[in-house]
């Protein structure tokens, strides 16, 4: 398959699957690995994830700036910055502990992937059959300790195939934290969680990665940026009224058929 293409059909994949919690990773890595996709140091997943990011900034960029601007003399936006760095510090600290081994052990490992996607998609069924208390309705008014919890629950997302959004989500379920709050939570969260991931895997990365391919991570980033667009805006009205059975079924299809290929040898 022509390399554009690919590039497309990733890019498209990334916005697609970033902010649900279905593994963006994990999708990336199966179809990467099926098309024969790589690149050195993972410099293309690495880079068009900003451009999915970048769709976050775009569509809650007045509400975030609105608590930036007014944090030196509102509480209630001090505490919902603080809330996030609350949130981002367990994932931060475990995943620079085992950023080697997550990067060359845990994402060279398609068949472990596969697993976490099936296992993970029976977990969102069952919480989201759950009939949980909901507690906390507005997503940048969480008490402390609710997103330091979810922050842990985070952690779980370091093993590819698991979902950043997935476990936050998950966590936020639990925690009684509302359907539509979880997913916006989750949304805020993963803007500096992924500009660390990202700034991070440049420098860990800095010598063995490769940006020949200018074009195909142009066209990468693009896509992911126009497709997450979409998706976000979409994501809250459904989960809001639907729940999350949806990814947790789209999970365990893509899971079985990524095993059933692997067993088969391709």
């Amino acid at each position: 398959m022509d390399s554009s293409l690919v590039a497309i059909l990733l890019g498209i994949l990334e916005g697609l699957t970033e902010f649900i919690p279905v593994s963006s990773t994990g999708h990336l890595l199966l179809v990467g690995h099926f098309l024969g996709f790589d690149s050195a140091g993972n410099t293309f997943e690495v880079v068009i994830q900003i451009g999915a990011v970048m769709a976050l900034v775009v569509l809650f960029f007045q509400r975030l700036w609105g608590a930036v601007a007014t944090a030196p003399t509102d509480p209630a936006s001090r505490r919902f910055i603080l809330s996030i760095v609350i949130a981002a510090l367990p994932a931060v600290l475990l995943g620079v502990l085992m950023h080697d081994l997550i990067k060359t052990v845990l994402f060279e490992t398609p068949m472990l992937i596969a697993v976490m996607l099936v296992i993970g998609g029976v977990i969102l069924l069952l919480v989201d059959r759950l009939e949980l208390r909901e507690t906390q309705q507005d997503a940048m008014r969480l008490p402390l300790k609710t997103a330091l919890g979810i922050g842990i629950f985070q952690c779980l997302s370091l093993i590819p195939g698991t979902s950043r959004s997935g476990s936050t989500i998950v966590g936020a379920l639990l925690l009684g934290v509302s359907k539509r709050a979880a997913a916006e939570f989750s949304f805020f969260l993963s803007i500096p969680m992924m500009f660390g991931v990202f700034g991070y895997d440049l420098y860990k990365n800095r010598d063995v990665l490769d940006f020949s391919a200018v074009t195909e991570i142009a066209l990468g980033l693009a896509f992911a940026f126009v497709t997450a667009l979409i998706v976000v805006k979409w994501v809250l009205n459904y989960v809001s009224t639907h729940g999350y059975a949806l990814f947790g079924w789209w999970r365990i299809i893509v899971g079985l058929a990524a095993i059933t290929a692997l067993s088969l040898g391709n």
